[in-house]
């Protein structure tokens, strides 16, 4: 369902973190939103840092995801990182 960021999500949240509580299917870009969220605040409640937050979590986990996995799981993903390096190389 994290393409890329299960071990992120692992390592940053910690004991407790439960896995199986996460949507199961592989197309991430299939899954709803709020099943997403949903997932993610049952798979992380029992944790030392708590259920997950948007606002609290979501930048520190962000730089914890790998981008290639991200990329090789949404179509889009690697869409937008795609052109935001030819951007990037633009300026240089």
């Amino acid at each position: 369902m994290v393409p890329g960021g299960s071990p992120a999500l692992h390592l940053f949240f910690g004991q407790g973190f439960r896995e199986n509580a996460l949507p199961g299917n592989p197309q991430v870009e299939t899954v709803a939103k709020r099943d997403v969220l949903d997932g993610l605040e049952r798979a992380t409640r029992a944790t030392g840092k708590g259920a997950y937050a948007k606002g609290k979590h979501g930048f520190d986990l962000l730089a914890r995801v790998d981008p290639a996995s991200v990329s090789g799981a949404a179509p889009h993903a690697k869409q937008f990182l795609d052109i935001l390096r030819a951007t990037a190389g633009a300026g240089t």
